[in-house]
């Protein structure tokens, strides 16, 4: 149970905005969000990535500069288990950046990953002939029909162009619900509203969306 952010503006910001504003909300969460945090963000039109064992609102927060392009996870251990920093999210490949956030019960596949939230992220590119959209619908589909019981189930997977979100959950949509902000010039999504920021939407529940 985690919490999400994934920020995209036409100008470059300063990376430390956003992040102390997270930072917050993973401190004041309802569950504890402290089991370590990652984040990726585009440098010169490459991906950077960043992971730490520390609780987000613990870390120099004014070390990594500005970009046009955020993602961070601040992470909430299933059952305080196989806490270790390269369980952090995010999972990223050559294409994809990937964060989650939520908890399914006997789930039904098999595929590689050292977590759950990694095996999510290695089926859903199964299906991915090119149209990460379809994929990320495919994937929800079946893993919907092959588990016991889905408390929630947020990913943003994100490439250097678009951001692919799903968000379903079956309890507490004061937790899960995912917010978003979108202008012509920024794109906002996280799991809480941002401090200093107004003009909220929320995300239905049991969507797919694709911001391009």
């Amino acid at each position: 149970m985690c919490r999400l952010l994934y920020v995209r503006q036409k100008e470059e910001f300063k990376i430390s905005y956003y992040l102390k504003r997270f930072a917050a909300i993973a401190e004041q969460s309802q569950e504890y969000q402290g089991h370590g945090w990652g984040c990726a963000f585009l440098k010169n039109g490459q991906w950077t990535h960043y992971k730490n064992s520390l609780p987000v609102w613990k870390d120099d927060l004014e070390r990594f500069g500005n970009s046009s392009l955020l993602i961070a996870h601040a992470r909430s251990a299933f059952r305080d288990e196989h806490i270790s920093v390269e369980n952090n999210m995010p999972f990223y490949d050559g294409n994809y950046v990937f964060i989650f956030n939520g908890e399914l019960h006997g789930v039904k596949i098999r595929e590689s990953g050292r977590i759950g939230a990694e095996k999510i992220f290695n089926f859903m590119k199964r299906f991915d002939r090119g149209n990460m959209q379809h994929a990320l619908k495919k994937g929800r589909s079946i893993l919907t029909e092959r588990s016991r019981y889905i408390r929630a189930m947020n990913i943003i997977i994100a490439s250097k162009e678009k951001v692919y979100v799903l968000s379903q959950f079956n309890e507490n949509p004061d937790y899960y619900t995912l917010h978003y902000k979108q202008t012509e010039d920024k794109l906002v999504i996280c799991s809480a509203p941002l401090d200093h920021e107004t003009n909220w939407k929320t995300m239905a529940n049991r969507t797919e969306r694709v911001f391009g």
